[in-house]
């Protein structure tokens, strides 16, 4: 049983053959990635962004209904990691309250073996998110260091509550040594806020590049990374953001790092998404994140042979 999580909500009924069909949400039993929707926004309110992040975890499960294949060619020899669909966590009156259920819930999946993935929300969620990842990737090593690479077009050093606050508190709280942004728009970053972020052990960088050896990755996407024109349903559009096909070699890459911990998908607005646009993007990248570990496990196995 997983504390304050109710089952999943799906507008659609996932296509025979499609990638959900396939999901489980029975038991996590021989599954390798759990799934967890954070249905809240009150994060988003508090930053005076648009709300409707709470229903991003329904919007990209109904878009993996209608997109993806079990036996996908983008797979090659691999196959698709054997994915738990967790549900959703019940959002509390209050922020600092749904972060709790998030963490709680994050951390049973972890104890079971599971990389989780959280589907939001507000990006402030990725607080509890990295939070647990963290704690379960130094189970084994309290020295093991852990670094955030993010797809975001803001830096979120704010000291208040709100979406723009999770990298502050991750890196005051050294739930992780270092941060890499990727994909920066400097007109919405104050001088403050990089001197800030610089000095406490983030970088902005452009690429995605691999941790060094033994250092944990946690991956957090935030979909106002993305251009306006691909991803308009986002909290705070981008006028001159990334591509898909570059966010989606990201999320891959990511995939296939071997320390990989956590993940998320954030900031996906299924109030605003009227043609599915956005939630469709979301999946795909998604997919391309199972298809990097995907890529990793086989490796793996086949090394191991």
């Amino acid at each position: 049983m997983i504390p304050h999580v109710a089952p999943a909500t799906w507008h659609v009924a996932p296509r025979p053959g499609s990638f959900a069909a396939a999901l489980r949400s029975d038991a996590p039993d021989g599954c390798r990635v759990a799934l967890l929707g954070c249905p809240d926004d009150e994060g988003v309110r508090l930053n005076g962004g648009r709300v409707g992040a709470g229903r991003g975890p329904t919007a990209l499960r109904d878009a993996l209904a209608r997109y993806g294949v079990q036996d996908a060619a983008a797979l090659g020899p691999a196959a698709w990691p054997a994915v738990f669909d967790a549900g959703n966590v019940v959002a509390a009156d209050t922020l600092a309250a749904t972060h709790a259920r998030v963490e709680a819930a994050a951390d049973a999946l972890h104890a079971r073996g599971l990389l989780v993935i959280g589907l939001g929300g507000g990006h402030d969620l990725t607080l509890p998110l990295a939070r647990a990842a963290s704690r379960a990737a130094r189970a084994a090593d309290p020295a093991r260091s852990v670094h955030l690479a993010y797809l975001d077009a803001h830096l979120d050093v704010r000291p208040e509550p709100g979406s723009g606050m999770a990298v502050r508190r991750l890196l005051e709280e050294r739930a992780i040594t270092s941060a890499a942004v990727h994909g920066l728009d400097p007109f919405v970053t104050t001088r403050e806020q990089l001197r800030w972020f610089t000095s406490h052990g983030g970088r902005v960088d452009e690429a995605l590049r691999p941790p060094e050896p033994g250092v944990a990755l946690y991956l957090s996407v935030d979909l106002d990374v993305l251009d306006a024109a691909h991803a308009p349903a986002v909290s705070a559009m981008h006028p001159d953001g990334w591509t898909p096909a570059r966010a989606a070699a990201a999320c891959r890459a990511a995939g296939r790092q071997p320390d990989l911990v956590g993940a998320d998908i954030m900031e996906l607005n299924g109030a605003l998404d009227t043609d599915g646009r956005t939630a469709r993007l979301a999946a795909h990248l998604l997919l391309q994140l199972l298809l990097g570990i995907a890529e990793r496990e086989a490796d793996a196995a086949g090394a191991a042979r």
